[in-house]
């Protein structure tokens, strides 16, 4: 497939940060990877390089964040010769590839949702994409139709179903004056919580309980975009242990 114009659309939604959403790449040097990388969207493209190195290809560029929120996020590329235009829910970023070249030769196939090991490092290290895809679109195909009726040919489809499972995880909000506060374990020698959290505020209280008989109390807290725990116990001379990460 040698192209000089390209447009490839999609929605997907992850509650994952890392994972390849589709990929190509040809014997010539050139690639169209699209992949999410600690949350953000990533779009690495070659038009062509040489040996010599006086033409470097090689081009990059990021968009988006906190893209890992099991929301549906559409993503729009349009490509003519060097001119990207790239769109992720109606915000566009437009650019131009590095390198002299306007083809984009693949002579391989693509694939949706990873990519296939090739041996490369780059492709062991890359993760396969980790939720729902729709309205996939490739240069006019309806590629999603097309691997639901088995009209892809050749097509690799593992593990695909047709439908979208939601997490199980129920999300709570709180606004600056709600907690929740739930009973406590007395008799138990571990105290142990976990939990994920996303916030835009740099400081505040995540988590607070006092030990039972006035042994002390744990404090989980956010100061200045840093999480810190805090250990008082009432009873040893080093009373106070203080973590921050």
């Amino acid at each position: 497939m040698k192209t000089l114009k390209d447009v490839i659309s999609l929605k997907f939604k992850t509650s994952e940060s890392e994972g390849v959403i589709f990929h190509g790449e040809g014997q010539q040097g050139d690639y169209i990877t699209l992949e999410l990388k600690k949350a953000k969207l990533v779009l690495n493209l070659n038009l062509g390089s040489n040996q010599l190195g006086s033409i470097y290809g090689h081009t990059s560029v990021m968009t988006g964040s906190l893209l890992d929120d099991h929301h549906w996020h559409a993503i729009i590329i349009e490509r003519h010769g060097r001119n990207i235009n790239l769109t992720l829910d109606r915000h566009m970023q437009h650019f131009r590839t590095n390198g002299e070249f306007d083809y984009l030769d693949l002579d391989y196939e693509i694939t949706f949702g990873g990519m296939p090991f090739s041996g490369k490092p780059s492709s062991n290290s890359r993760k396969n994409f980790k939720g729902c895809m729709e309205s996939i679109n490739y240069n006019g195909n309806n590629i999603t139709d097309l691997a639901k009726r088995k009209k892809l040919e050749p097509s690799n489809v593992g593990n695909l179903s047709f439908s979208c499972v939601e997490p199980h995880t129920v999300p709570v909000f709180f606004n600056a004056t709600s907690y929740l506060e739930v009973p406590g374990r007395p008799s138990q020698d571990l105290f142990s919580v976990s939990f994920l959290f996303r916030t835009w505020n740099p400081n505040g209280l995540l988590v607070f309980s006092n030990f039972a008989d006035d042994l002390g109390n744990v404090e989980i807290d956010i100061n200045e975009g840093k999480v810190g725990v805090h250990i008082n116990v009432t009873q040893v001379k080093k009373n106070r242990i203080d973590i921050s990460s």
